[in-house]
Order: C-alpha cells, then sequence, then structure tokens
C-alpha cells in the first residue's frame, strides 16, 4: 500500500509530492509519540488522580497543581532549581565567555589538550562525577584537607551537610561540568568570526572589553542561545547527581522537582503528586527554553 502510495505521487511534477516527505518522517514521528506523546498523555492523566500506585485511584482533578503553588515542600524544590540556575547555566555561560575572549585574544600552546581537559566533564558519566565530588567535598575530604593545609581550616565543614552550604556546593559541581561544553560551543563558534573585524576593531584603537562586546559577543548569539538552552535544560532535570551526593538532603535543602518526582512516586507512594510535579516541571522547561529563543532570535532581528 505505501509503496502504491509512493509510486502515484512519483508521477507528479518534482514539486508537488510533500504526502511523499511525510512517508521519510513517519516512522520517526511514530517512535516520537509511542515513546514521547503518549507517556506525557499517561503522566497528565496521572496527575488528576490521587493514587498510590497499588490501590484503585480517586479523581483529583487539579487538586495536585493547586497543591504545586499552595505546599511549601513542594513549592521548594522549583525554587532551588531556580537558584541553581545561576551554577548551571549563568555561571557556565560567563566563564566561558570570559576564556574565550582570552583565548581568541592570545595564541595558547597546547591549546587541543586544553579544550578536552574542560570538555572532560561531559564525557564522564554524571554518577561517577557525583562520587567523586562526594568525596572531595566530605568532611574528611581533598578540600578540607587543603584548607586545613593553608591554615584555613576554620572554613572547613561538611559541605554536602550543611543547611547552608549543600545548594551551593551541588551548584559548583554543574558549574564544572558545565563549563567545558559551553567553552567548546563558543570556540567552535569564534572561529566563524572573520578576523577582519577584530583588526578592524584594534585599529579603531578597541581594546580588549571593546573589542569583545563590539564583535566577540554579536558573532556568538547563536552559539550562546545554544548553551543557554542546553545548560538550562540539564539544570532543570537534574536528578542524579543530586541523588548521589545530598538525596534532597539535608532535609530537603537540595531537593529539586526531578528527585522530588521520584521521591513522591516510589518512596512516599504519591503518583498523582509526582506526575503534577513532572507536568510542572515539562512546562518550566519548555517555557524558559523558548524565552531564550525568542530572544536571541528577537535580538538577532
Amino acid at each position: 500500500m505505501v509503496r502504491a502510495y509512493a509510486a502515484r505521487y512519483r508521477r507528479r511534477s518534482p514539486g508537488e509530492p510533500r504526502a511523499v516527505g511525510v512517508l521519510y518522517v513517519l516512522p520517526a514521528l511514530l517512535l516520537y509519540t509511542l515513546f514521547l506523546l503518549i507517556p506525557l498523555g499517561q503522566t497528565v492523566w496521572l496527575s488528576l488522580l490521587h493514587w498510590d500506585g497499588l490501590s484503585a485511584a480517586s479523581w483529583a482533578g487539579l487538586d495536585n497543581y493547586r497543591d504545586l503553588f499552595t505546599d511549601p515542600s513542594l513549592r521548594a524544590p522549583f525554587g532551588h532549581a531556580v537558584a541553581l540556575l545561576f551554577f548551571y547555566a549563568a555561571l557556565p555561560v560567563a566563564i566561558g565567555l570570559l576564556l574565550t575572549a582570552a583565548l581568541s585574544r592570545f595564541r595558547v600552546r597546547g591549546m587541543t589538550f586544553f579544550r578536552t581537559v574542560l570538555f572532560l566533564p561531559q564525557v564522564l558519566a554524571m554518577v561517577v562525577v557525583g562520587v567523586a565530588w562526594r568525596s572531595i567535598l566530605a568532611p574528611d575530604g581533598l578540600l578540607n584537607d587543603l584548607l586545613r593545609g593553608v591554615g584555613l581550616g576554620s572554613f572547613a565543614r561538611s559541605w554536602l551537610g550543611d543547611y547552608t552550604w549543600a545548594l551551593p556546593a551541588v551548584g559548583v559541581i554543574g558549574t564544572w561540568v558545565g563549563t567545558g561544553l559551553c567553552l567548546v560551543l563558543f570556540l567552535a563558534g569564534v572561529q566563524r568570526i572573520p578576523r577582519e573585524l577584530y583588526e578592524a576593531a584594534r585599529m579603531d584603537g578597541a581594546g580588549a572589553v571593546r573589542e569583545f562586546f563590539t564583535v566577540t559577543l554579536p558573532g556568538l548569539r547563536g552559539e550562546v542561545a545554544v548553551a543557554l538552552t542546553l545548560t538550562i535544560v540539564a539544570g532543570l532535570r537534574n536528578f542524579d547527581l543530586i541523588y548521589i551526593t545530598t538525596s534532597g538532603g539535608p532535609g530537603n535543602a537540595t531537593s529539586v522537582p526531578a528527585f522530588e518526582v521520584y521521591r513522591r512516586a516510589f518512596e512516599i507512594n504519591s503518583v498523582g503528586s509526582a506526575a503534577a510535579m513532572g507536568v510542572g516541571l515539562t512546562v518550566l522547561i519548555f517555557v524558559l527554553t523558548v524565552a531564550v529563543s525568542r530572544l536571541v532570535e528577537g535580538r538577532k532581528s
């Protein structure tokens, strides 16, 4: 049937058979529907129920979504996730831009090795990253030993067990992971900027700062949008790093939506509430990524 359908459209002029293109994307569309759209629809349905995963479910309506705004224990993970975006998105992009500006102005030997070392966290499993940093930030870990060794033992603490410092400590790990990705994207993008623009800026007497804001940053606008999108999504869907390092603790000081979805669904058997939080997280990721792309497109135009 498909072969006959395609043969019928092949007899038309080259500009007409758009339906043939549908046949090419149909397998991908089927997989997308099967593994994404249908599970998303099921999650939305579960979010409208009170269900513990075993017994009969009861209708909840919008109660689970109302709890996202009224229950402090459900609002807090979203607040933590937004705070972590500073470490997961803003800092890596800023550091990547700073390093790119320096490397585009001055020649550095061993650039390939430098890129490889900074990009290495991206190829490591996040479980490995979490275990390594949990050891570094432990009370008897490398960081505290280093502080004591230089006479700053008063600053040593249980970084992942401190209510004040646990969330920033996890954020620093995210910064370390994301900086290499941003730097590689920006270094690839800066190679597309015509060298004549840099030469013209320097002939006009532009210093390093002015050269960055007039040449480098406008030329990397697309790469910045991609980097922000990737780091924002990584920060908001962060689960494995939290699970390995803090398990949401101390208390719920580092709990984030993705981890809270897991905890509510599999530990306290509140599947409807977990599904509502998952849908809320999906909406938040969608809104932020669309906002970033719209902002960049608006500036381009």
